[in-house]
């Protein structure tokens, strides 16, 4: 069965960081590209980045771009998100998802249960 378990949510100030984990299982990790996306309150889902499966290749949306790093470690089976700089705009359910067949531009096939990050003052 496949799992995928979000954690390292919380509440940060303005212009704070945090880094969120998705511990991933069930499934061969390193065979597969994957995603961050969001969803902030009242407000549709939004792709955050992807991750190829080696690492080798990262791609970003625009407006985290400079802000956010993706990685992740194959051997421990988790992805990660490090989030700088962050914004009261950040403030989201924070959403891992799996590439149905292994590519960064497929559609997702698993998500996880999110993890809430806000961003206040």
């Amino acid at each position: 069965e496949v799992q995928l378990v979000e954690s390292g949510g919380g509440l940060v100030q303005p212009g704070g960081s945090l880094r969120l984990s998705c511990a991933a299982s069930g499934f061969t990790f390193d065979d597969y590209a994957m995603s961050w996306v969001r969803q902030a309150p009242g407000k549709g889902l939004e792709w955050v980045s992807a991750i190829s499966w080696n690492g080798g290749s990262t791609y970003y949306a625009e407006s985290m771009k400079g802000r956010f790093t993706i990685s992740r470690d194959n051997a421990k089976n988790t992805l990660y998100l490090q989030m700088n700089s962050l914004k009261s705009e950040d403030t989201a359910v924070y959403y891992c998802a799996k590439a149905m067949w292994g590519g960064v531009s497929e559609p997702f096939d698993y998500w996880g249960q999110g993890t809430q990050v806000t961003v206040s003052s």
